[in-house]
């Protein structure tokens, strides 16, 4: 139940990471540079812009979340001497959030 809840924060990296996937690898460009080459078809300066914002975020927050992820589904179990099997395998629950709002959209 604990990586359920914890999938919840985990949205906004996989969301980061997702957008990074979908806008920013498709396109023909990487900087504002290549913006006024003829032969680009795919060049968005919206999504230039807000590529190393987004890219920094995805970062800071990935290894929030990753730090909680290691603290409740290995610190935790060691400590309390429980096994780390069933909390490794509860962990797959962790972007089940995220898939259910980008299967709603």
């Amino acid at each position: 139940m604990i990586n359920l809840a914890l999938g919840v924060p985990a949205t906004m990296p996989l969301y980061l990471a997702w957008w990074l996937l979908t806008e920013y690898l498709p396109m023909d460009c990487r900087s504002t540079a290549d913006l006024p080459k003829p032969n680009l078809v795919n060049c968005n300066y919206t999504t230039l812009d807000h590529a190393s914002i987004v890219m920094f975020l995805l970062v800071v927050t990935g290894i929030a979340t990753l730090a909680a992820m290691i603290v409740v589904d290995v610190v935790l179990p060691l400590r309390r001497g429980r096994g780390l099997a069933a909390r490794l395998g509860t962990a797959l629950l962790v972007p089940l959030p995220f898939a259910l709002c980008l299967a709603l959209a």
